[in-house]
């Protein structure tokens, strides 16, 4: 399967999309994996980035597509893939279909991971973390520490991120609506989307994530 998720920040793709492409034997492809490796492989395009991202500037298209387009190259992705956090745009989402025209094969499908904002907002907003660089992350509605405040794992500080304050969030929401909510109905319109309800129990979506590719692709 070649497929593309999408869905707004918080909806859990980056946990639904490690779990879908171990379930499907397909390669899990996220952008932002994409960059860490080419950064520290040294790569023509890692460099390029980091000395755009250097200057505090975004990387442009053409950069993160040249990425994508190399990556799609490896013997991996010769029976699918699951694209996570690409295309962001409808000129990335044009380009993508260039790529695979030119390889000779399209995508199966485009899982929506569909969310209310005020879970959104809930969700991120409610995230703490340790200052003790453990990794341990709390919620302070889905998975409250014992102590408010204090990590259970080892007794450190927790915090709220800057970009995860509720400002933020909604500001990141807008970019989603104006910049990435586009290339569904992009997708639609070629018949590839379908949207399902990020609700509930991890294993649960996924459960109805693989239900709704299988029941498109026999389609």
């Amino acid at each position: 399967m070649r497929i593309v998720l999408v869905g707004p920040p918080g909806a859990g793709k980056g946990t639904q999309a490690a779990l879908l492409a171990k379930t499907l034997s397909i390669p899990h492809v996220s952008t932002g994996d994409l960059f860490r490796a080419n950064i520290s492989q040294g790569t023509e395009l890692g460099r390029l980035a980091k000395s755009i991202m250097d200057t505090g500037k975004l990387v442009p298209d053409e950069v993160t597509i040249a990425m994508v387009r190399d990556r799609l190259q490896h013997d991996d992705s010769d029976n699918g893939f699951l694209l996570d956090g690409f295309p962001r745009n409808t000129a990335q989402a044009i380009a993508l279909d260039e790529i695979l025209t030119e390889f000779g094969i399209a995508l199966d499908g485009v899982l929506d991971l569909e969310v209310p904002e005020d879970e959104v907002v809930r969700r991120i907003a409610g995230r703490r973390l340790c200052r003790n660089d453990s990794g341990h992350i709390f919620h302070v509605l889905y998975n409250p520490p014992a102590a408010e405040g204090v990590c259970d794992e080892c007794g450190g500080e927790l915090y709220q991120r800057s970009d995860d304050s509720e400002e933020t969030v909604r500001t990141r929401l807008e970019v989603y609506h104006t910049e990435t909510e586009p290339i569904i109905e992009y997708y639609a319109k070629q018949g590839l989307v379908t949207t399902i309800s990020a609700l509930g129990k991890v294993d649960e979506v996924t459960e109805r994530a693989i239900a709704a590719l299988r029941e498109n692709a026999n389609d």
